[in-house]
């Protein structure tokens, strides 16, 4: 019970990361947003087999979390949570794609198993910097960035609402774990046949107290529309973050760095 509280209450560190107060979480939202909506375009673009190009983008959300004082450990175990996602979609790579496209002395690879480390690395760098980017600059702050860049209200208003009822739904998931736990005794009521009508009290709980949230915000003058401080504008500092990161993302997609760096190195030892 106790590490279903730990990982539920561990959910929120991103929100308190989030209300620091560093260089990087004082940049305007809108500028973090754009540059990295430029960077998942880049990495994105890559073909399947691509891989040593890929290894220079890392810097980006090692630079942005390390000026955010953001635990990259933190980071690390989020991402690890959902690996077994980008596993599933790569999983059946090296059994449809078996040609032989590196030999490192001994070991061969085939076309699949590049592909599978391709995808690997590139769900690291998306996942990775999109973590960063809420870890800088709050999941509002980033709907009121869509808000203010010409996204409609109504969609960033239900992305809001979304990520606030995960807590909801982890409070009601909590709650309804922690009373199994102190109504059963031994190993009665723990099988697996309890958790069907756990799951069905769940929604229940979980629509009523949407619904009592939503009344309590109507109560408060709430009308649909998504309301916030923006006291960051959009200036020198913004310009040159957004400028300096969208030139280094173009180096790295127009040029194999490490692979450059590579021919430099065997160059000058021969």
């Amino acid at each position: 019970m106790a590490r279903i509280d730990a990982s539920y209450f561990d959910v929120g560190r991103l929100d308190r990361l989030a209300r620091q107060d560093t260089s990087v979480h004082r940049l305007d939202a809108r500028a973090k947003l754009l540059t990295t909506m430029a960077f998942l375009v880049a990495v994105v673009s890559f073909g399947k087999y691509e891989i040593s190009a890929l290894l220079p983008f890392f810097l980006y959300p090692v630079a942005l979390a390390s000026a955010g004082r953001i635990p990259l450990g933190y980071l690390g175990l989020r991402l690890l949570a959902v690996t077994p996602f980008a596993i599933l979609v790569g999983i059946f790579n090296p059994l449809l794609d078996r040609e032989i496209l590196v030999r490192l002395g001994p070991l061969e690879l085939s076309g699949g198993w590049v592909s599978f480390l391709s995808i690997q690395l590139r769900f690291c760098l998306t996942v990775g910097t999109a973590l960063v980017l809420i870890a800088t600059t709050s999941f509002q702050g980033l709907c009121a960035a869509l808000q203010r860049l010409g996204t409609p209200q109504v969609l960033t208003v239900q992305l809001l609402f979304l990520y606030r009822y995960i807590f909801v739904l982890g409070e009601e998931a909590v709650r309804l774990v922690r009373a199994r736990a102190l109504r059963t005794f031994g190993k009665k009521g723990l099988g697996m046949g309890v958790y069907g009508s756990l799951l069905g009290h769940l929604l229940l709980r979980t629509l009523d107290r949407a619904q009592r949230i939503h009344l309590a915000m109507r109560c408060r003058g709430f009308t649909g529309e998504l309301r916030g401080r923006h006291g960051a504008r959009l200036g020198a500092r913004e310009l040159a973050f957004g400028t300096g990161w969208g030139l280094a993302f173009l180096a790295f997609r127009l040029f194999d760095l490490p692979q450059l760096l590579g021919a430099a190195v065997t160059g000058l030892v021969g």
